[in-house]
């Protein structure tokens, strides 16, 4: 939009507790993004990214690695693209150093502060006394990783849960003799009653990492640890990341007791992650009780899982729909740190955010999306929700409007409610000459 930018990126001088290079965006969780299909309410915010001209989708659509019906990266590759693309434009200083309070105010100069769950503690007080109230303070934790060449591919099978693919949202059904590698997108590692009932009580009974007080710790509920999980039941992971649902074993034509899903994570196929694994076990546990999966008896650890403090404010007593907070119009928050959840979620409230501070520096007034759109519901309900009880969220199709016209079927009314956000989108895009950008 032709405004400068000056980029500030603490590491690597400061580092954080699980950052392990210096480039930007790197992937610390997950190598998902989800659903990219527009029957899902994050491939409806994706396709709105796309057409606002997002770098962070055009890199990930460039580094994308086959996981189904859900678009995931080469964490690796990913990171360099996008630190590459910010180094080499013309109108961005990324400067290397530690903001460690707000910058003043200035018209002139807006202010994003995008620092995500893992804020500076010196950063975060300035920003805990700019709100005047108590972060909202969550735990994550981070899926472990083993090396391909290490798992035994006897004992697991390749598929994609109920067929679907990145080529489409169902395949015919392909012949795994003929060309195994069509079978599907992830190693699925199968398990009978006797060994999953053996699994629950290891990972029950395993040591979690020092530090953490296991039964009053808060984690946000998309991305709970295996133990969390198997604590609340015996049949919870059956029915969370261990579900078998959709995943017709070729040996015996049957959905197994549970399965454990292992998604490829980067292009050269040589990194798997273990799909919905966060724990906060020890590093030797998780060795033992995760060797335990069928196919991962003999694994190499490329990453172990581990436990990671996320910081959030409470959007609806800081934010407007803008993105900008309600005492301080130059001043914008965006990312996890602002109450969004989830990697495509902060991006595209950064989109947002972006947009408006180089509208306000322009001397523009800033705009929200529509409501109706994903980037205009979610800036709705970070600023517009109970305050008393607020939680970060993933962008649902829930907290959208509803249709003026009813539909019972439930995909007809996701893809109903995707096409009414894209028509409004571009009606808007139109009205404000939001289109792409260079």
């Amino acid at each position: 939009m032709g405004v400068p930018v000056t980029l500030h990126e603490m590491r690597p001088v400061t580092p954080t507790a699980v950052h392990k290079t210096d480039q930007l965006a790197e992937l610390v969780c997950s190598n998902s993004f989800r659903g990219d299909k527009l029957d899902n309410a994050v491939g409806l915010l994706k396709e709105e990214m796309r057409r606002l001209g997002s770098l962070v989708m055009r890199t990930a659509d460039k580094v994308r690695v086959p996981a189904g019906a859900a678009l995931a990266v080469d964490r690796e590759k990913f990171a360099e693209e996008m630190t590459a693309a910010i180094s080499a434009h013309p109108r961005i200083r990324v400067s290397r150093e530690e903001v460690s309070a707000i910058p003043a105010s200035s018209a002139r100069e807006p202010v994003i502060i995008a620092t995500g769950p893992l804020t500076s503690s010196a950063l975060s007080a300035s920003i805990q006394a700019f709100v005047g109230s108590e972060h909202l303070a969550f735990f994550d934790a981070i899926s472990p990783i083993v090396l391909a060449e290490s798992i035994d591919m006897s004992r697991v099978f390749r598929a994609s849960r109920w067929n679907r693919s990145m080529r489409g949202d169902a395949a015919p059904k392909p012949d795994i003799e003929d060309d195994p590698a069509k079978a599907g997108d992830y190693l699925n590692c199968p398990m009978n009653k006797e060994e999953y009932l053996a699994f629950h009580a290891a990972v029950v009974a395993a040591e979690k990492a020092e530090g953490h007080d296991f039964d009053n710790t808060k984690f946000f509920e998309g991305c709970l640890p295996i133990e969390v999980m198997a604590h609340r039941g015996v049949d919870t992971l059956r029915f969370g990341p261990m579900k078998p649902a959709g995943l017709d074993d070729p040996r015996t034509g049957r959905w197994a007791y549970a399965i454990v899903q292992l998604r490829q994570d980067n292009l050269a196929g040589d990194h798997f992650s273990l799909v919905g694994f966060q724990t906060q076990m020890k590093w030797g546990e998780q060795a033992r009780v995760l060797k335990m999966i069928p196919g991962l008896e003999h694994a190499e650890f490329v990453r172990f899982g581990m436990i990671h403090r996320n910081t959030y404010i409470n959007g609806p007593t800081v934010l407007r729909d803008t993105w900008q907070t309600k005492t301080r119009p130059d001043l914008f928050f965006a990312g996890q740190v602002s109450g969004v959840e989830g990697y495509v979620e902060s991006a595209a409230s950064g989109l947002i955010a972006g947009r408006n501070a180089a509208r306000l520096a322009l001397g523009l007034e800033p705009l929200a999306p529509p409501r109706t759109t994903a980037m205009g519901s979610m800036a709705y309900y970070v600023s517009h929700a109970d305050p008393k009880h607020y939680d970060p969220t993933n962008i649902t199709f829930g907290i959208m409007p509803p249709l003026d016209t009813p539909i019972k079927s439930k995909h007809d009314r996701q893809l109903a409610l995707s096409d009414r956000a894209l028509r409004d989108l571009a009606a808007w895009q139109e009205l404000h000459h939001e289109g792409l950008k260079t």
